[in-house]
């Protein structure tokens, strides 16, 4: 598998680099784009053969028969994760911010509480407001930079208004895996405050050397509050294809979920499912192994050259591309190390309060690019803050 070969994205539609200008003042052609939460690879051949077959074949009618792509999904969750999921459980949702919004949609009303644990991926309160729900923010303890949950103080901060709980599982931005005895003290405490406890795993794939993600399906006595949610989308670095798997075990919750799925006249775009089954299979599953050994030496490099600048430090990635530095020690504003990373280097970064409570003094990098890239933005953000060398 070719990583290192750039893939010029300009001028195709690409919101990463094509809106990078507007949103952020980096310039388009000599800024580097680190935002979005997509690859700048390549997607696996396999995918890509069945989208020429597509293309080949040229008519580009209705699906039909999803019982292949029901079973790659099957497959995938058991080689990969060790997870026996019933094919008849499965729904399909464009993307899994869409299969938040149902979940929100289907399962609280207009002014229930949501609980998010921030700072944690902003479409989620996004889609939540949007509802006219309520976002209930419990933040994370930043414990020596790792991130820990704290129940006691969360307990505390409930009021009985909340129905639901969405865990980012690894979590995003942070890059944690939680382990099975933090997911099982989730589930404690999804029981104890009755909530529906929505889980989206959507970068379980994508961990890194000693560390194992834990489907939280294989949490004991959760089924009966429990969505989860998968994708191929970011693991195969096709997000485009808005195709996300919300896989409900419960009998009652998934009725609810299908009754809305009905009312909005929703199904899935053949697109994604062609492209959901040729990526997960054993040709699939070698190019994810390829791209994680990749990733994982873009994260050694990367987190050696920021480290090295005084007062920041990038988070320990556990999971995910996606790499979250804080820029406590710098001293600095956030308007003031924000300027530095925009104009001087000329790197576009999510902003961290965008992500919700205890972002504020972090840029979250999306790392998963050519490795030349990656080299190129740690010397420009040395230079950025080279007067505290």
């Amino acid at each position: 598998m070719d990583f290192d070969t750039p893939v010029n994205r300009r001028d195709t539609h690409c919101v990463k680099w094509d809106a990078m200008e507007q949103i952020y003042g980096v310039p388009r052609d000599d800024g580097i784009a680190m935002w979005v939460a997509d690859m700048e690879f390549q997607a696996a051949e396999p995918i890509r053969n069945a989208v020429r077959d597509m293309v080949d074949h040229g008519v580009f009618g209705y699906f039909g028969d999803d019982s292949d792509y029901r079973a790659a999904i099957c497959w995938w969750m058991q080689e990969r994760h060790g997870w026996s999921v019933d094919p008849a459980h499965i729904f399909t949702t464009h993307g899994l911010v869409n299969g938040t919004a149902m979940c929100v949609d289907a399962f609280t009303s207009p002014g229930d509480g949501v609980v998010l644990m921030t700072p944690v991926y902003h479409a989620f309160a996004r889609v939540i407001t949007a509802a006219d729900r309520q976002v209930v923010e419990l933040e994370l303890v930043n414990q020596d930079g790792r991130y820990e949950m704290d129940f006691d103080a969360w307990d505390r901060a409930m009021t009985g208004s909340e129905k639901m709980l969405v865990l980012c599982s690894p979590h995003n931005p942070g890059g944690r895996v939680w382990t099975r005895q933090e997911l099982e003290q989730v589930a404690d405490f999804a029981r104890r405050h009755d909530l529906v406890l929505v889980s989206d795993e959507i970068h379980h794939d994508l961990t890194f050397p000693g560390q194992v993600h834990t489907p939280m399906a294989l949490i004991e006595d959760i089924q009966d509050r429990l969505v989860m949610m998968t994708s191929t989308t970011k693991t195969f670095n096709i997000a485009g294809a808005h195709t996300g798997n919300v896989i409900i075990a419960d009998p009652d919750l998934r009725t609810a979920f299908a009754a809305r799925i009905a009312a909005l006249g929703l199904s899935p775009n053949s697109f994604g499912l062609f492209m959901t089954t040729a990526a997960y299979t054993p040709d699939g599953a070698a190019w994810v192994d390829a791209a994680r050994l990749y990733l994982d030496e873009n994260r050694r490099i990367f987190d050696e050259g920021v480290n090295k600048i005084p007062g920041v430090h990038s988070m320990p990635l556990e999971a995910t591309y996606l790499a979250w530095v804080d820029f406590t020690g710098t001293g600095m504003s956030r308007e003031e190390f924000t300027r530095r990373v925009e104009r001087d280097a000329q790197i576009a970064a999510n902003h961290g309060p965008t992500f919700g409570t205890g972002g504020e003094s972090f840029l979250r990098f999306n790392i998963a690019a050519p490795r030349a890239q990656i080299v190129d933005a740690v010397s420009r953000l040395q230079t950025a803050f080279e007067d505290l060398q």
